[in-house]
């Protein structure tokens, strides 16, 4: 498609609501967006659109623009890979189907990791449940917040640091597509597909070049590179890797509302980056006041 010219900056391409494990409604982070002073902001829930149409009403009665899309899971070997699809066709079969097959699989896990913590902790699956809405994506940040709830930890953060640190044993897999697929998936949609957050774990955990070449000869569009979780020698390799391959760079807060200290705006995308997104999009339209 050929987008509207012109993006209302600043612009934060990766957010989360209720819908997956956010703290606020989709219309509330929207507000929260103009509150923080952004032209534009993406809703990106974890492998679901349910907040689209929520977030597209409030985007055009608080005068925001809004780029509709979703946090993919996907995985490569050990490695799990997020995948923000941006501007894609939210009925497309084949990643309606997957999307359902990722959070059926994430709801089995869930429930899994609730019975062995009970083992251990005062936690029921009804205390999980208390933490949600209903259709939300539930995962771990859920059980993150009933152990809040409960008071086995002050914060969400710090759940994530103890109890629910993968060296406990609570932690189990869930299904995710491989990273690549994903792409082909985002792209057959007519979406716009960037790695989330890629160096978090450094440079030298960063997807190989090998596989970075694949994924750029499928379609993948950029990198997120300006993003708080990204380590310093992480992100000298991803700006190596986007110069290679060709690939756009981001920056986005990856705001969860309380659940998280990243905050709106404070990283974020150029004007000109998220135009070649609308422009190269062919399933949805940017939303515009």
């Amino acid at each position: 498609m050929t987008a509207e010219a012109g993006f209302p900056a600043p612009a934060d391409l990766h957010t989360h609501s209720r819908v997956s494990d956010g703290t606020e409604t989709p219309s509330q982070l929207v507000r929260a967006a103009r509150e923080a002073g952004l032209g534009t902001v993406a809703l990106t829930d974890h492998d679901s659109t349910a907040g689209w149409h929520e977030a597209s009403e409030a985007a055009v009665e608080n005068g925001v623009t809004l780029i509709p899309g979703m946090e993919l899971s996907t995985r490569h070997g050990w490695r799990s890979v997020h995948l923000l699809a941006y501007l894609f066709d939210p009925t497309n079969g084949d990643l309606v189907e997957e999307t359902a097959r990722i959070r059926q699989s994430r709801l089995t896990r869930a429930e899994t990791i609730v019975q062995k913590l009970s083992a251990d902790y005062d936690l029921t699956w009804a205390d999980v449940v208390e933490q949600t809405t209903p259709g939300t994506t539930i995962g771990r940040p859920h059980i993150a917040d009933a152990l809040v709830a409960r008071g086995f930890v002050p914060t969400r953060s710090e759940a994530f640091a103890g109890i629910l640190h993968p060296a406990t044993g609570y932690y189990l897999p869930h299904y995710a597509p491989d990273t690549l697929d994903g792409v082909r998936l985002v792209r057959a949609a007519g979406g716009i597909p960037v790695i989330a957050h890629p160096a978090t774990r450094g440079r030298d955990n960063v997807l190989d070049e090998e596989y970075m070449a694949a994924l750029a000869d499928a379609g993948l569009f950029g990198l997120e590179i300006d993003h708080r979780e990204n380590t310093p020698d992480g992100r000298v390799r991803l700006h190596e890797l986007a110069e290679t391959y060709g690939l756009r760079i981001t920056g986005s807060s990856d705001y969860h509302g309380s659940g998280k200290p990243n905050r709106l705006g404070e990283n974020t995308t150029a004007p000109e980056v998220v135009q070649a997104i609308a422009d190269e999009a062919t399933g949805w339209e940017p939303v515009r006041p």
